[in-house]
């Protein structure tokens, strides 16, 4: 391993480094590049007759993927999740999961993380869009390390999976002792007052929040839901009737995401008061990424805020 999973490090350096080393060891792995070859780091030369790029082609990039899987393989697929999930959301739908096939579908440069480019780049809809596939599992890893770790899992998990990445920027390591296992939250603070619930880079904002509550006595639980779908009930039921509040937080629009699926689950087995921070029904802008969070009200700081509206208005009621 040539990256140390406790440390800052991209989740897309993460991926390059956990595909090469996973890859390498399993025969079954191809990669799929449609002209991003950047993404598999040492995997595309050391296993060259695994590598396959189809130059800017990504629709025509899924139905090989899928013929691969057909035959027994076990594809990667990566680019901009823009391209990914829009361009090709008809392949992904016929071609891979209408017939639950083993391909693995990494967006990269989600969010935020394209900083200049703006919002043909910016995929702030992908998670709405993959999550209304059948068969699709839908992943957001916090930071490196869980990058890396779902990775691993990946390669003998069955059915089409899409991964959620950011850029090349270090992402904050999310400390937890709890494993990293597809489907299941990780608990990044316990707390009973409230829950925070977050999704990939905003995970480590949600936590700066919670201890800045702490330090006023609000015992804010912070939930990492790095699988969107299949959602952890357990989990999420589970603060609902334990805490009565939630707050959820996604680099994503607050419309199909993460905000959408806890209401969707809540509303109907334990409702509860939900209030969803992410972008609201619009689109991004160019600008640096710590300015663009601080533009769309998605820093520490807001989220801190936004915990303190939710306690004093559930409180006057």
């Amino acid at each position: 391993m040539a990256i140390d999973l406790t440390s800052d490090v991209s989740t897309r350096k993460a991926f390059s480094e956990a595909i090469t080393e996973f890859g390498l060891k399993d025969e079954r792995v191809f990669s799929v590049a449609a002209d991003s070859e950047s993404r598999f780091g040492a995997f595309r030369k050391e296993a060259a007759d695994r590598a396959i790029n189809v130059g800017i082609a990504e629709q025509n990039a899924m139905s090989i993927a899928a013929g691969l899987a057909f035959c027994g393989k076990i594809p990667f697929i990566s680019t901009y999740a823009t391209f990914l999930t829009m361009r090709a959301c008809e392949q992904i739908r016929t071609d891979i999961a209408f017939a639950n096939l083993n391909v693995r579908i990494v967006g990269t440069n989600v969010g935020f993380s394209s900083d200049w480019l703006g919002m043909t780049h910016q995929a702030l809809e992908d998670v709405a869009l993959m999550r209304s596939i059948p068969n699709m599992t839908v992943l957001a890893p916090a930071d490196g390390a869980e990058t890396y770790r779902l990775v691993e899992e990946l390669i003998n998990y069955e059915g089409p999976a899409y991964l959620r990445i950011r850029g090349t920027a270090k992402e904050p390591h999310v400390s937890s002792e709890e494993p990293i296992v597809i489907g299941k939250a990780r608990k990044i603070r316990d707390g009973n007052d409230l829950t925070i619930i977050a999704c990939g880079r905003l995970v480590y904002e949600a936590m700066l929040a919670a201890d800045r509550l702490a330090q006023e006595g609000i015992r804010a639980r912070v939930l990492d839901l790095h699988t969107l779908k299949p959602l952890d009930e357990e989990a999420v039921l589970k603060a609902a009737t334990e805490t009565q509040r939630i707050l959820t937080v996604e680099e994503h629009s607050i419309i199909g995401g993460l905000g959408s699926a806890v209401a969707e689950l809540t509303s109907t087995h334990y409702p509860v008061t939900v209030r969803r921070m992410g972008i609201k029904d619009r689109y991004g802008i160019p600008g640096k990424e710590e300015d663009l969070f601080a533009f769309f009200g998605l820093t520490s700081d807001h989220i801190f805020d936004e915990a303190h509206k939710l306690l004093e208005t559930e409180e006057s009621l």
